[in-house]
């Protein structure tokens, strides 16, 4: 076990992270990366005092092996307490490894304990250490969450695939890096007091989004533009971004508390899955700036983005040798500047306006002169007033054909002198009296890793030496040191702890680094830092806010006196009319529609009845009311009257039967009985033999159920006392028609509704008061009727789901919408969505679920008949969703599912193209089947060639298919399968003849040693007994048909387990290719380094059948 003890984190993550819930599938964190600790110490045979920040090692041996669900490791000590790492080998209920941090000794811990950590949990690459996978966090600890981390953490499919590096010998290496903190730190800091700023609260994953708001609104003129677009009073803002941008502007500049984004998200027309994408701040910025620039079309502020942000450069072509030019003007808003290879924005500078030579085979086509020798550059025309700065710290490396993030140091400085060295910069056409001397007003910094991380800016709002940072809710001063040089990015190496125990310096990445600037131009600086006040905000917005602003006060004063009040919920006949058969059919009452109040509990409930009095006009004498009690079977029903004794009391005194602790809401029936005139008496006395019986009546011709009253019974009386006597009357019938009852039990989980025998009394019919009795007419012929009776309409009304049908194409948009029953089996449903689409074979519908937490539909489809019902379809862990997606297929899904369908890419023997071709074929085929299938969709380069199967994964072949291969377990989701054909010289090998891997490669410079990156197609070759390179050369140029003068450029090596021995044109390759013990043959290869130079091709490696990755986009 090693600890490392680093310097203090300082780095938040904007992730939705979870505890470790056997059932939880929260939205899951995207990727960040935290800078490695900054001081090693490996703690042997020395005492080293407990730091507050530490690294902890975990090596974890036999990996796969391991046969349980959760594996803790050590315990380590951190900050005085005891942690330990919890991971979940096969994943937590989903495909990814997850990973935690776990209060070791949490069950032993004092009641009322918590903790607040910073943390990092780590999977180690342990053949290139810089594709480690590392997420960040922090959390307040507590004996309800004493966990806490990534569910999904890392695909298991990329964890066990042993060309990773991840799993080297079975062996897997798990670093955690923690940071204790005091909690007082974090939760009780005021950002408005210490800073005189307020922050942005996160949506979950907008911290892009928030770094960049918050720049934008420290630009004062952008800012008061944006409160002179013109709103109205009706526009709504959730539905204006205008509105919403002037909403969010104006409570910044005057909330005492962290202002929150969902208005102007909803503004965009982004729903919640967006919010939780990390999106890129620079296509943000564009976007909403595009957005902005169209609305203000046509309004006084017409022209302020471009009068702020727009500058002009020119593209220019000049021949050499005859009198050519062309010249082209562009517009830009931001300069996207390269970092890579840059030591500074100077040097960046220097490269963006770099001349290049168009000569030899890269001529330049000049009308009239033909091809011609000629300089081609940009030069800058004018610079707008605020100049922004897009650092390109993310980039495509074509050799890992992936996005790698730039971590290297490079500086920007406080004052930017762009007409410097004479103006190099600027075209002849730029103005030279303008003055381009900038400086500084924000730096956006991004910490972590390409796929995620977290946001936060360095801003000083009015261009003073102060500088501060926005970095979610949390504003702080900062100083200038940290502001600039700490966001320059590169390497950091640590003094020594101890000279004496290890004379290695310890380095280490700094992940966190700036990826944006803005510069505001000296001359402009009274215009831009302008000031603004409440005179620049519409009346009408100003009205909003502040009446926005009271209600929330009001709430805020509400929730702190709620301890005082009691909230009364009070239930009339009216109500009960009201919603059943419109919006409840089983109970009596949803009493979240009905009329509350907010009493004091110290009032005399006699004097509540006064204020009833006034509300309904019911005079207190003529009202009774009752308590009503949640009963064992889940129903909610009038229990019981209030006594005389009750209404006495206070009404803090009075709570309902069932809710003994819990007395903040109190819900009631007020009884009112109704004379001849209709006019409200006092209620007659109840004695015990008087039963409360509530009756609903169902018309099964028009499918409807609607309340009819309520009636006092006689327990020893029967039902068909008040047959003719009210009921018939009830439901508007003559007084001699023949009805049928039923007692509405209970509808959860299943419905109970049971016929009542009218000969019994109700007291042997188990009636009770606040019981429900639902009739019909009696019906002669029921078959006519879809529900003919009360049961079968109640059980249709449990069941019956209406579901949102998409195109899996279209996982956006409703396609059209059914109303089915959850109980319908699979064959029910698909045989609806066939009917609705009109396709006579429901069989061709495959079905796929719906995401509740991604808002996507799931990786996997439906299986033919693989779940019994539609409620099953429905349900995702603990939610139930309304959408289904469908696709209509070209065979029948039970045909397809057995078979297998591959995807295989054929390369043209003689053609510079490939070409993906889908096979499907019974699962039980074979590799050659797979051929021969093939044989008949290609064009091979003669009738009798043989094509053989490949396993291509990172530009390497892990395996050649032999015929008899079974192709079921074959798996083409992470890797290509290449089909080509057997060039003949590989068929005629003799006995000392050997077949190599010939593999293209590049050398990538990493912090310690030249990393070996292979790219390109992969290829055999035969090399034959004594055959010296010079002449594998000969035949390798031939064969990729290389130009003499680019290939001799290109070097040779012997490869094995990743490390290049360069090769010399006397040296015989096949005495290299002898060793037998090394793993895999692909790790010993022939390589070819040279760069990267060639197109890729035109076509998609296999993806997941749904892709996850959204570009960022506002509707509205």
């Amino acid at each position: 076990m090693t600890i490392m003890a680093p310097a203090p984190l300082d780095q938040e993550d904007d992730e939705m992270l979870v505890p470790h819930s056997e059932f939880n599938e929260a939205p899951q964190p995207m990727e960040g990366n935290m800078a490695p600790a900054e001081a090693a110490v490996t703690v042997e045979n020395q005492q080293v005092e407990d730091p507050s920040t530490s690294r902890f090692t975990w090596t974890i041996e036999n990996f796969s092996r391991l046969n349980v669900k959760k594996h803790y490791s050590d315990i380590f000590v951190v900050g005085g307490f005891k942690w330990r790492v919890l991971i979940f080998p096969k994943g937590n209920n989903v495909d990814h490894l997850s990973m935690y941090l776990d209060v070791a000794d949490s069950a032993s811990l004092p009641y009322g304990w918590s903790r607040y950590a910073q943390f990092s949990l780590a999977v180690i690459n342990q053949v290139h250490h810089k594709f480690s996978i590392r997420k960040e966090t922090q959390h307040q600890f507590n004996a309800r969450e004493s966990d806490w981390g990534f569910t999904s953490f890392m695909p298991l499919s990329e964890l066990y695939d042993p060309t990773r590096g991840y799993l080297v010998n079975d062996t897997c290496v798990v670093e955690a890096e923690v940071a204790v903190r005091r909690v007082v730190d974090y939760w009780s800091y005021d950002s408005k007091k210490e800073t005189g700023y307020v922050g942005l609260k996160n949506q979950g994953a907008t911290c892009y989004m928030n770094s960049l708001l918050q720049t934008l609104y420290h630009i004062p003129y952008f800012r008061k533009a944006v409160y002179h677009m013109p709103t109205t009073e009706n526009d709504m803002p959730s539905g204006s971004i205008p509105l919403a941008l002037q909403s969010l502007f104006y409570k910044l500049q005057y909330s005492e508390n962290s202002v929150a984004t969902k208005e102007l998200t909803k503004s965009f027309g982004w729903d919640t899955y967006d919010s939780f994408m990390q999106h890129d701040v620079q296509e943000l910025n564009r976007v909403l700036c595009e957005k902005l620039e169209d609305k203000m079309k046509g309004t006084v502020v017409e022209g302020t983005i471009q009068q702020l942000f727009e500058g002009h450069h020119m593209n220019y072509i000049n021949c050499i040798n005859v009198d050519y030019k062309s010249n082209r003007k562009e517009s830009f808003y931001d300069l996207q500047l390269d970092v890579k290879g840059c030591r500074d924005v100077y040097a960046s500078f220097d490269k963006y306006v770099e001349v290049e030579q168009l000569e030899g085979d890269n001529k330049y086509h000049a009308e009239q002169y033909g091809l011609q020798d000629a300089k081609k550059g940009v030069l800058f025309i004018d610079f707008p007033p605020v100049l922004q700065l897009q650092l390109k710290r993310f980039e495509y490396d074509f050799m890992r054909d992936t996005m790698v993030k730039i971590n290297d140091h490079y500086e920007f400085p406080l004052q930017l002198d762009l007409d410097r060295e004479n103006g190099k910069y600027l075209s002849p056409d730029a103005d030279k009296s303008v003055r381009n001397l900038y400086t500084l007003h924000s730096v956006l910094v991004h910490s972590g890793g390409v796929h995620g991380g977290h946001y936060y800016a360095f801003i000083r709002p009015t261009l003073s030496d102060q500088w501060y940072k926005f970095d979610d809710e949390r504003v702080t001063k900062e100083d200038l040191k940290r502001a600039l040089e700490e966001q320059y990015g590169g390497e950091e190496e640590l003094p020594q702890t101890n000279p004496g125990f290890n004379n290695t310096p310890f380095k280490f990445t700094k992940y966190s680094n700036a990826y944006m600037l803005v510069y505001i131009r000296e001359s402009d600086k009274e215009k831009v830092i302008c000031n603004v006040d409440e005179k620049d905000i519409a009346e009408h917005l100003r009205i909003r806010l502040k009446r926005e602003q009271e209600e929330k006060e009001h709430k805020k004063k509400e929730k702190a006196e709620a301890h005082l009040y009691t909230i009364i919920k009070v239930a009339r006949n009216e109500d009960l009319t009201q919603q059943i058969g419109k919006d409840i059919y089983f109970d009596l009452v949803d009493h979240d529609k009905v009329r509350s109040f907010r009493i004091q509990k110290q009032l005399p409930f006699n004097i509540f009845k006064e204020e009833v009095a006034k509300e309904f006009g019911v005079p207190v004498q003529c009202q009774r009311f009752w308590l009503w009690a949640k009963r064992q079977n889940h129903t909610y029903r009038p229990n019981r009257p209030l006594s005389p004794q009750e209404e006495c009391q206070s009404v803090g005194q009075l709570r309902e039967v069932s809710n003994k602790a819990h007395n903040a809401e109190l819900k009631l029936f007020l009884e009112v009985e109704l004379g001849p005139n209709l006019a409200p008496i006092p209620p007659p006395d109840k004695t015990k033999e008087d039963i409360l019986i509530f009756f609903k009546f169902y018309d099964p011709e028009k499918e409807e159920l609607r309340f009819v009253g309520r009636l006092f019974v006689k327990a020893l009386g029967k039902p068909t006392e008040i047959f003719e006597r009210k009921l018939n009357e009830m439901a508007g019938f003559p007084p001699n028609e023949e009805i049928e009852l039923y007692e509405e039990i209970k509808f959860e989980p299943t419905v109970m509704c049971e016929h009542i025998d009218t000969k019994l009394t109700f007291r042997s019919s188990q009636l009770e008061d606040g019981d429900i009795i639902c009739y019909q007419k009696s019906l002669e012929n029921d078959g006519k009727y879809r529900y003919p009776d009360v049961p079968s309409f109640l059980e249709y009304v449990h069941n019956r789901q209406v579901v949102h049908f998409r195109l899996l194409e279209k996982p956006k948009e409703d396609d059209f919408c059914l109303e089915l029953s959850k109980l319908y089996t699979y064959d029910d449903v698909v045989e609806k969505v066939a009917q609705r689409l009109g396709l006579d074979d429901p069989s061709k519908i495959r079905l796929t679920s719906h995401n509740c937490y991604s808002q996507q539909p799931k990786p996997q489809p439906i299986k033919y008949r693989g779940v019994e019902h539609l409620s099953d379809m429905l349900v995702h862990y603990n939610q139930t969703s309304d959408i289904l997606y469908y696709e209509i297929l070209d065979i029948p899904l039970p045909e397809l599912q057995r078979l297998k369908t591959l995807k295989v890419a054929f390369h043209h023997a003689t053609k510079d193209e490939v070409v993906i071709h889908t096979i499907r074929l019974p699962k039980n085929s074979t590799v050659g089947d797979v051929i021969n299938d093939l044989k008949t969709k290609v064009e091979l380069s003669r009738p009798d060639a043989e094509i053989r199967l490949l396993e291509v994964f990172y530009h390497k072949i892990y395996k050649i298919f032999i015929p008899s291969e079974k192709i079921e377990n074959i798996n083409d989701q992470y890797w290509t399968l290449r089909a080509e054909e057997i060039p003949e010289e590989e068929k005629n090998l003799g006995p000392q003849d050997r077949l190599i891997h010939v593999y293209h490669f590049t050398k990538d410079a990493g912090p310690n040693q030249a990393q070996v990156q292979n790219f390109g197609e992969p290829f055999f070759l035969p090399i034959r007994e004594g055959e010296t390179l010079a002449e594998v050369k000969v035949r390798i140029q031939r064969k990729l048909q290389v130009p003499d003068e680019e290939f001799s450029k290109w070097k040779f090596a012997f490869l094995s387990l990743g490390r290049p021995e360069y090769l010399q044109d006397t040296d015989i390759v096949s005495g290299r290719f002898q060793r037998r013990d090394v793993y895999g043959a692909w790790e010993q290869y022939l390589g070819l380094e040279h760069s990267d130079t060639a197109p890729k091709r035109s076509y998609t490696v296999n993806q997941n059948r749904h892709t996850f990755e959204k570009p960022v986009r506002i509707y509205n």
